[in-house]
């Protein structure tokens, strides 16, 4: 639906024939659509932080732990060697890594996946940037490492300051921990507004499919859960809703154009007619 490539396009870090084709991307007023490649550079790791969803795969598996976690440092803060391992030693202090000064040189083969997560999100957090970008960071983690990264995250969001993107298909965590909420479909918004507003009054049919497809907090032998028809559209599909042949809500109006975001509440859009 676009949620990882939109993580990738603010920090300008998309693949080979994904260029951004328009719009604008402001963090601290400066503009990051047509930003030099030195300047980027510059914001990534200082400015902005991103944790990955795979840390196995985003790690260097020759490196150790603590060498990764000083280079994201070094880049950006010109200090001594005995101050670079003293923050390195800090920082996975700060992300609950037992044993720092032994940990850091260990490899990444040898940690756990929420061992590992906590590394990334220790080098993403090394320069205490204005925006971390977490791009699923529980996925294929069992629900009480969840929690733990979660609370993680929001303590480390208070404790530095910091803005905090959660990308996520978990609609419970993003009741437990989101202020505002962008919900996507086939590379698009299609409804965002504060949390309580999307999941409590979801005004588009792709949210309120999606939360009645989730389990809540009824018993699941009494209630059957809903199921959305069909699969995703192309993101390439633009002369009508690309919701429209799964939604039963649909229209002959639907089929005209693609509808824009309007207000349906204060602070509250969605793109569709019937919203």
């Amino acid at each position: 639906c676009g949620k990882s490539m939109t993580a990738f396009a603010l920090m300008q870090l998309l693949p080979p024939g994904a260029p951004i084709q328009g719009g604008s991307v402001r963090l601290l007023g400066e503009e990051m659509v047509g930003a030099t490649p030195a300047k980027l550079r510059d914001m990534r790791g200082r400015t902005m932080g991103l944790i990955l969803q795979e840390p196995m795969t985003a790690l260097n598996p020759v490196r150790t732990l603590g060498s990764q976690v000083a280079e994201a440092i070094r880049r950006h803060v010109p200090m001594s060697r005995a101050k670079t391992r003293a923050r390195v030693l800090e920082l996975l202090d700060l992300v609950g890594i037992p044993d720092p000064a032994t940990r850091a040189a260990s490899y990444p083969h040898m940690f756990s996946g929420g061992m590992r997560l906590r590394v990334m999100i220790a080098i993403a957090v090394a320069c205490n940037p204005t925006l971390l970008i977490a791009d699923e960071p529980t996925t294929a983690l069992d629900v009480t490492l969840q929690a733990q990264v979660l609370e993680l995250l929001a303590r480390l969001q208070k404790q530095l300051g910091m803005g905090l993107l959660l990308i996520t298909h978990d609609f419970g965590v993003v009741a437990d921990w989101a202020d505002r909420v962008a919900v996507m479909y086939a590379g698009g918004i299609v409804e965002q507004g504060y949390a309580a507003q999307v999941l409590g009054t979801p005004a588009h049919p792709y949210t309120a499919g999606l939360l009645g497809a989730s389990v809540g907090q009824v018993h699941y032998t009494t209630v059957r859960l809903k199921e959305i028809p069909g699969s995703v559209a192309s993101a390439f599909r633009a002369r009508d809703c690309p919701f429209a042949p799964r939604c039963d809500r649909h229209i002959a109006d639907c089929d005209a154009a693609v509808p824009p975001l309007h207000a349906v509440a204060p602070s509250h859009d969605a793109a569709c007619i019937r919203a």
